[in-house]
C-alpha cells in the first residue's frame, strides 16, 4: 500500500459478544484478515450504540452491557479488500459490513535501514 494508491477501508460493526466457531468474532476476523495478507487492522470498542434492533448498549456504570459495539477497520488496496469480503461475509452473521474509498496519506514508518556513512 503506497501513498496515492487507490485503496479501500473495510469497516465491520459487530457486538462484543458475537462468536465465530467458539471464539470472539472480532478476534477471529483479525486473524482471518492477517492470514489473508491485509495491510493493517484495528479493533475499537464502542462506549455506546445500537443497531438494527434499536436496543441501546452502553458502558455507563448503571447500565453496564457485555455486548458493546465493536468496530473492526481494515485498510488496503482495492484488490486486497475485494479479496477478503467473501470470507468476512461468511463469518459475520449479524452486524454491518461496509466498504468505502480512501486516500492513503501515510503508511508505516520511514525506512531507516539505508546505508550508514562511515
Amino acid at each position: 500500500m503506497q501513498k496515492g494508491e487507490k485503496s479501500k477501508l473495510l469497516k465491520i460493526y459487530v457486538s462484543e459478544d458475537s462468536k465465530y466457531k467458539g471464539h470472539n468474532l472480532y478476534s477471529a476476523v483479525v486473524f482471518k484478515l492477517k492470514e489473508m495478507g491485509i495491510a493493517g487492522v484495528t479493533v475499537t470498542r464502542g462506549i455506546e450504540g445500537y443497531g438494527k434492533g434499536k436496543a441501546i448498549h452502553t458502558a455507563r456504570i448503571l447500565e453496564l452491557s457485555s455486548s458493546l459495539p465493536i468496530i473492526i477497520e481494515a485498510a488496503d488496496t482495492v484488490a486486497q479488500i475485494e479479496k477478503v469480503i467473501p470470507a468476512i461475509e461468511e463469518m459475520v452473521e449479524e452486524g454491518l459490513i461496509l466498504v468505502t474509498d480512501v486516500e492513503i496519506i501515510k503508511y508505516g514508518k520511514p525506512d531507516t535501514t539505508s546505508s550508514v556513512l562511515l
